[in-house]
């Protein structure tokens, strides 16, 4: 087992034999690598528990740890600074991320307390030495002294006096993401929605595939066990298990129902039909398509239209990534910075800037923009997300956002619909970015929930026309969509 940042390798002799049990050290490394190189827990931890060889129960506890943790952190360092005699913030990096795994244990899990301190301790003569773990043995003692909804009354502000305080320490979310979901949600949100909204979005979800549209049916392809999806035709989802062998197969992907429906709804939304484009083979465009899904959902969909689907993506890693998952594409992906401009009819997958597109404006008949953003609507997959964006990230954010919803616009001819995809619920990425661009004339905002009567309460509390889900209504990521049609 490598030696982490914080112990360095003996220059001799065998590699050290640690103290903790595979599992909690598994966690520890996953937490540590979040912390120190902005690491992703859900794509790390697989890995890291494939090279090890910890499967079964320690791989679940593992598991259980690392996103346990990351989620409950702002509850746990109000505890955790409670019980110290030194402010959390002059802590060594890996003596606070055993601290946290001990208190996720004495305050989340069945674990008893006399083994999630003694582990801990275990843990931190591993991770920070002898001396440190003293420490984490008194502190993790003190805070064995009362349960999570013992200590909330001391280290939470009341909540008649500090409504976002009390929820930013009861469901552990920064304070601005609370006052963002609360703008999501509108003025007239009952209180216990927007703590319901809040609390789901700490939940772990189930595993949420999708076959490909005019590919093998659903029925066909969902294992025993497997329920279909709410509202998707073409998503299922597991009762518990590795999705792998159905991955590896190509008969289904990983991806969120309310991803599946945001393709879904783009390919229903009605697109006004010029007489002089009769004779043209309809093209559609995923402009940000990396890392692949949603583009292996709309090129299935546009076949089933006898439509052509160009999948742009700027980065080239990512590019390659989208052309192996889109069947009946090109398998390598194509350079496309730089060169002329694409046609729609030969092209398949692009290394392309949106923002300085590949392609002439006005080629196409539906587009897809799924802009990078905070991805705070998914943070019962990347709980992590909430501790590394701020409020400073928005305005850049949103530049880029309304850059790239203005060339998806012009990328469609007359008459054409964009679908403007973010996977945040926050205004400044969703609402204002859209409802700013529109403003500037020649867009017409279609009603996207109308197109999705099967699904109930969708409508946006900023404006009824686009479509919000959330995971306390709807058991997805908090994912917004808006059509809107060029004119």
């Amino acid at each position: 087992m490598p030696a982490t940042r914080h112990e360095p390798r003996p220059r001799s002799g065998p590699r050290p034999r640690y103290r903790a049990d595979p599992a909690r050290r598994a966690a520890f490394d996953v937490l540590d690598a979040v912390d120190s190189r902005a690491a992703y827990a859900n794509l790390l931890l697989p890995r890291l528990l494939a090279d090890r060889g910890i499967a079964g129960r320690d791989a679940a506890l593992a598991t259980e740890l690392a996103y346990g943790t990351l989620r409950g952190q702002g509850t746990y360092d109000a505890v955790l600074a409670a019980c110290s005699d030194r402010p959390l913030g002059k802590l060594d990096p890996p003596v606070l991320l055993t601290l946290r795994i001990g208190a996720h244990q004495l305050l989340a899990t069945r674990v008893g307390s006399h083994a999630a301190v003694a582990t801990s301790v275990d843990l931190a003569k591993d991770v920070a030495g002898a001396r440190a773990s003293g420490y984490v043995n008194a502190v993790l003692r003190r805070v064995a002294t009362r349960a999570l909804d013992e200590w909330l009354p001391i280290v939470a502000p009341a909540p008649a006096a500090d409504r976002d305080g009390y929820l930013s320490v009861r469901h552990s979310y920064p304070r601005w993401i609370v006052a963002a979901y609360q703008a999501a949600l509108g003025p007239g949100a009952a209180p216990s929605e927007l703590e319901a909204a809040l609390a789901a979005g700490n939940e772990r979800p189930r595993v949420t595939m999708a076959v490909t549209p005019g590919a093998a049916g659903r029925d066909e392809v969902m294992p025993a066990g497997a329920e279909p999806a709410r509202w998707s035709p073409y998503g299922f989802t597991l009762p518990g298990g590795d999705p792998a062998s159905l991955i590896a197969g190509g008969r289904a992907v990983v991806q969120d129902e309310a991803s599946q429906l945001a393709a879904l709804l783009l390919a229903r939304a009605p697109v006004a039909r010029a007489g002089q484009d009769a004779g043209r083979a309809p093209a559609w465009l995923d402009m940000c398509a990396g890392p692949g899904g949603k583009a292996r959902m709309l090129h299935g969909l546009a076949t089933l239209d006898g439509a052509r689907l160009v999948a742009a993506e700027i980065h080239p890693h990512r590019a390659r990534l989208v052309a192996a998952v889109v069947r009946g594409q090109p398998a390598r992906a194509r350079a496309a910075l730089g060169t002329r401009k694409a046609e729609p009819r030969t092209a398949g997958v692009l290394v392309a800037d949106g923002r300085h597109p590949a392609w002439r404006d006005g080629a196409f008949d539906r587009a897809l923009v799924d802009v990078p953003c905070t991805g705070l609507g998914a943070l019962r997959r990347r709980p992590e997300a909430r501790w590394r964006k701020t409020p400073a990230d928005l305005p850049e954010l949103g530049d880029l956002q309304r850059a790239l919803l203005k060339a998806a616009l012009a990328a469609v001819r007359p008459g054409g619909v964009v679908a403007y995809v973010t996977c945040s619920p926050v205004p400044a990425e969703t609402s204002e970015v859209v409802a700013e661009v529109a403003g500037v004339g020649g867009v017409q905002i279609l009603d996207a929930p109308a197109l999705l009567p099967e699904v109930p309460g969708l409508g946006a509390a900023a404006d009824s026309r686009f479509a919000q889900f959330w995971p306390h209504r709807h058991g997805t990521d908090a994912i917004f969509i808006a059509l809107l049609r060029r004119s």
